[in-house]
């Protein structure tokens, strides 16, 4: 079986609609004011439940919301429980720190009960998790979208590309430091966002879920269950929306809401893509204009904007408005560029493209060299897909990239850092938060696709045969793992 085949295999269901030692500092800040507007959308994900409470991470406070204040009036009146803290110690800033890094304020509450939740990718913690996180990467079926037929191939598909691409992703994680530095970050995120929102007389307990790796979203999930939180607004850490990342995380979310009694009537919030706000748009604009001012010849630099790529036929088949989101993003942050007299060429590239199928272009690798070639001698590298630091900035871009652009005859090259906990960012977070508590409504467990009914035990049975005699031969010919090394 020739490498091609997976992409026959990956088929779209339709739907609606600078190293690892610098980061740190930048995760301590605080947060100044700003604002956000959220839309909305609906996809899907599934992920095998593995809970470890150890490893759930909460900020919590016992929220009041008092009337005529920020929220507009809104008056809140659920009673809640008081609830006995059992190990805690105590930290700076009015926190307490239980095992497994549960944080919890000593604020108490007389109404309203907020949860917020953010949620993120994952990375592995050391270099042991690296070959089970991609496991759980790839189990995800919005990451190999398998036709209904081929979808018990997902398991066995994940594991065969886990084991064969986990020695190179070791590799990158090893230059990093042995592992991903995203839940510290996202940690430290989270905690800034609770100071953020208190400043604005909002108190609220801030969870933070991963999607591939602890905590996972079914952990934390139940945590904010045994929590008692009677309002949730959800705020994936994805700036733009695409399936593969908040629509897998809503959709595992809607797994989980749909079947609990308690979960499926709690009010929820979900703010799916906020790459429109002003304050985030402002916060990109500011460290461009700052790191352009470390060149010999700031007006010379190229903006040179690297996305995280998606398979095309995720925009074209399935509705993605991922490229559409992206490309109106680039343009929102180089017109605030230009309004502040900054008028510096700018290109936009995607990154991280994996396997035989297309992926949206222009690559980042293949314009680095472009750029090079006809001479270009500053370039500016702004990951405009990413919040936080993690492999795809630390390794991908500060070493792959950055040695290939010089090599191709790029003399002068930067790297806007990440987000991270950049007050402005942080403060414009709280605001969106602000604004989506009055729109929370029980969530919907719809997930925008229709699923194939087999109501003919002797059809499902052919299918299932012919099926098992694909995977057969999928799984154990020779061509196909060749073809897989030779892709991962």
């Amino acid at each position: 079986m020739e490498a091609g085949t997976i992409s026959q295999l990956v088929q779209p269901t339709k739907v609606p609609s600078s190293s690892l030692s610098n980061f740190s500092s930048k995760c301590s800040m605080c947060c100044q004011r700003t604002r956000l507007m959220p839309t909305y959308h609906s996809a899907h994900g599934v992920r095998e439940k593995n809970y470890d409470e150890r490893e759930i991470t909460v900020l919590s406070s016992e929220p009041t919301i008092k009337k005529n204040s920020v929220l507009g009036g809104l008056s809140l009146h659920r009673p809640v429980h008081k609830r006995d803290i059992v190990g805690k110690t105590s930290c700076s800033v009015g926190l307490y720190t239980f095992p497994g890094s549960t944080v919890e304020s000593s604020l108490l509450t007389t109404e309203e009960k907020i949860g917020v939740l953010l949620l993120n990718l994952g990375g592995p913690d050391t270099l042991r998790d690296v070959q089970p996180f991609l496991f759980n990467l790839f189990a995800d079926p919005d990451i190999i979208r398998l036709p209904r037929l081929f979808r018990f191939l997902q398991r066995p598909l994940a594991q065969l590309i886990s084991v064969l691409r986990a020695p190179k992703s070791k590799e990158g994680y090893a230059a990093i430091g042995g592992g991903s530095p995203l839940r510290k970050i996202t940690d430290e995120q989270a905690s800034s966002l609770k100071m953020a929102l208190e400043t604005k007389e909002v108190l609220a307990n801030v969870y933070v879920a991963m999607r591939y790796w602890h905590p996972f979203t079914e952990e934390v999930v139940h945590q904010i269950k045994r929590d008692g939180i009677t309002k949730l607004v959800v705020l994936p850490l994805y700036p733009q929306y695409s399936i593969s990342t908040t629509g897998s995380s809503v959709r595992a979310l809607q797994n989980i809401f749909k079947d609990d009694s308690y979960l499926s009537r709690l009010p929820v919030a979900i703010i799916e893509s906020w790459y429109k706000r002003q304050g985030y748009i402002k916060s990109m604009a500011n460290l461009i204009e700052e790191e352009l001012h470390n060149f010999p010849k700031p007006e010379e630099v190229m903006v040179f904007f690297s996305a995280h790529g998606v398979p095309v036929s995720y925009v074209e088949d399935a509705g993605d408005p991922y490229r559409d989101q992206m490309e109106e993003c680039i343009f929102l942050i180089m017109k605030e560029l230009k309004a502040r007299g900054i008028n510096n060429d700018h290109t936009l590239a995607y990154q991280s493209r994996v396997g035989p199928v297309q992926w949206l272009k222009p690559y980042t690798d293949e314009v680095l060299v472009d750029l090079g070639q006809k001479g270009l001698k500053s370039l500016l590298a702004v990951p405009v897909s990413f919040v936080s630091e993690h492999i795809e900035t630390l390794e991908e871009i500060d070493m792959e990239y950055k040695e290939l652009a010089l090599e191709s005859g790029i003399e002068n090259w930067g790297r806007v850092p990440a987000l991270n906990c950049t007050s402005s960012f942080i403060t414009d977070l709280a605001d969106a938060v602000i604004e989506a508590l009055p729109s929370t409504m029980a969530m919907s467990t719809s997930t925008g696709t229709e699923e194939e009914v087999d109501n003919d035990p002797m059809q499902y049975f052919i299918k299932m045969l012919f099926g098992s005699l694909l995977a057969f031969v999928f799984l154990f010919s020779p061509k196909m793992v060749s073809a897989f090394k030779n892709i991962l």
